[in-house]
């Protein structure tokens, strides 16, 4: 069964696609990293369900039953690229169908029980139908509806007697004497109450009718009631059972149920939905997403939605579920240069914190990343600017933290940074000592302050020069927050700022800090030898 499908079994090869645009993100935060994870749909994945819109215009097999269809462009390990296809829940009744991607794993363990279950909710339907239907409802509805309009007649009847009584007795007090009068009005008052007599009589017989059948339908609504709290009780859980065997897997491999990603409970249909579909199948099968599309197909009565159009992920189902299915696919990789037992060093990107900030957005960091990868504690033992760069090292254990940091602070760890700075540097190499101070009301902010400032020492080499920019290797030999930047962009030390620091004064359009941390030495604390670490300058 061909579940990989070419590109050009939906578009034509000869096709111009704009490939730069972006119509759509599907994206969601990482459940451990906080990091806002995007995938798009481009304009080739539109132009891959456009054709699959039209196979399925073609086709009678999918009819006109609406629902959602979904195509995932794919790269395989070896660079070609591919279309997986899903419909969400059934199609024709069926869950797996020739061509398609198939449901996620776990409904097959519960198959038996929602078999029994769906039976049962089945009976209980049947039972709830035929309560509905019992004879005394339409026995009472034609019985009260012809009292009903009994009780009307006489009303109007026993309303004509009364003002006619009314006029009587405005005439008998006229024209006739006291004894007289008492008699006519004794008379008018005793057809007053025959006539209530007689509507209490038919309201009596009214009762007497309608009332055990009034008994009857009240049991049977009774019974529907408990019927509709059993079913309810029945569906919910059975959905439990569904979610906990459900089980999703992402780009890390890392597999969750529903119920785990989902504790507070889940919509029906949850897990059943083309993105969810497509994400673990590519997942599960070493495919890397390049783009999505979802588009509705067939009636539209139901959900409201239009044939033709594209959707993005529905927020009670699939949105949830995001963060997780895509976390592994990430923009900014932790890219492992050196590890044992004790320590991991890594290459950082820039824009990527080194440890997590204070709040929720700001929790994407080489640390988080690398925790949700070891599902360890692991400790940053210094850290670099966000934006800047390079060589960064983690502990493992708290030993091992103790005796690097031991090391930071008695300036025992060579630090070589290369840095591109924004004018052309006359002199070849030197040192400044500036003392550098934060202002508490300024952060990050730091400056050079004589009196407030702690001791601040850089050497520094120039490198190359590129017409009217200058790269230079700095080696820090304190470790202040800022400390390249600041003895950089100070007057009194080179007086000219490294490319891209908007912080301290850069306004040059770049796409990052032309700062990055070259070469770490120092001692291993554990196999005793010097251990020199090196990555390539990225610019």
């Amino acid at each position: 069964m061909v579940i990989l499908h070419p590109l050009s079994d939906f578009i034509n090869s000869n096709s111009i696609i704009a490939p730069l645009q972006t119509n759509y993100y599907y994206e969601g935060k990482c459940p451990e990293t906080g990091e806002v994870l995007r995938l798009p749909r481009t304009p080739l994945s539109e132009a891959i369900a456009y054709g699959l819109m039209q196979q399925i215009e073609q086709n009678q097999l999918y009819g006109s039953e609406g629902k959602m269809y979904g195509i995932l462009l794919v790269e395989l390990p070896n660079g070609e690229q591919r279309v997986i296809k899903a419909f969400s829940g059934l199609l024709n009744g069926n869950s797996i169908v020739e061509g398609w991607v198939s449901p996620i794993s776990g409904r097959e363990e519960v198959a038996l029980l929602e078999n029994q279950t769906l039976a049962e909710l089945e009976a209980i339907k049947q039972q709830i139908i035929s309560l509905q239907q019992v004879p005394e409802r339409g026995e009472y509805q034609t019985l009260y509806a012809e009292y009903t309009l009994q009780l009307q007649a006489i009303k109007l009847q026993h309303d004509h007697s009364k003002l006619l009584r009314e006029e009587q007795r405005r005439q008998f007090d006229q024209n006739l004497t006291e004894e007289s009068l008492k008699i006519a009005l004794a008379t008018l008052e005793a057809e007053s109450r025959q006539q209530g007599i007689e509507r209490r009589n038919i309201k009596r017989r009214q009762n007497e009718i309608i009332q055990p059948l009034q008994e009857i339908i009240t049991a049977a609504d009774q019974k529907i009631t408990k019927l509709k709290q059993q079913r309810k009780q029945l569906s919910r859980q059975l959905q439990t059972q569904m979610h906990a065997a459900y089980s999703l897997t992402n780009f890390y491999g890392k597999s969750r149920s529903l119920q785990q990603l989902l504790p507070k409970g889940t919509p029906t249909g949850t897990g059943e939905c083309c993105a969810p579909k497509l994400l673990h199948y590519a997942a599960t099968h070493g495919l890397k997403p390049l783009a999505m599309a979802e588009f509705w197909w067939g009636d539209s009565t139901i959900e409201n939605k239009v044939k033709g159009e594209f959707y993005g992920a529905c927020l009670e189902r699939c949105q949830p579920l995001m963060g997780f299915l895509l976390s592994g696919l990430k923009s900014h990789k932790v890219e492992i240069i050196y590890e044992d037992e004790w320590l991991i060093a890594v290459n950082k990107s820039p824009g990527l914190l080194s440890v997590p900030g204070r709040y929720f957005h700001n929790q994407d960091s080489v640390i988080s990343r690398l925790r949700y990868l070891y599902n360890q504690e692991l400790i940053a033992i210094h850290r670099l600017d966000q934006d800047t760069s390079g060589i960064l090292l983690i502990a493992k254990d708290l030993f091992t933290y103790s005796q690097l940091s031991q090391q930071f602070q008695k300036r025992q760890v060579h630090k070589v940074y290369e840095a591109i700075i924004a004018g052309s540097l006359n002199i070849t190499e030197g040192e400044i000592n500036l003392p550098l101070w934060g202002n508490p009301d300024n952060r990050p902010y730091q400056q050079v302050d004589l009196e407030r400032g702690k001791p601040s020492l850089t050497h520094f080499r120039v490198m190359d020069r590129e017409g009217n920019f200058t790269r230079v290797e700095f080696t820090p030999l304190t470790g202040r927050t800022h400390q390249l930047r600041v003895h950089a962009a100070d007057r009194r030390g080179l007086g000219m700022k490294i490319l891209g620091d908007k912080l301290y004064g850069c306004h040059a359009e770049t796409s990052r800090l032309y700062l990055h941390a070259r070469e770490l030495s120092f001692q291993h604390p554990h196999v005793e030898k010097i251990l020199h670490l090196q990555v390539k300058t990225p610019f």
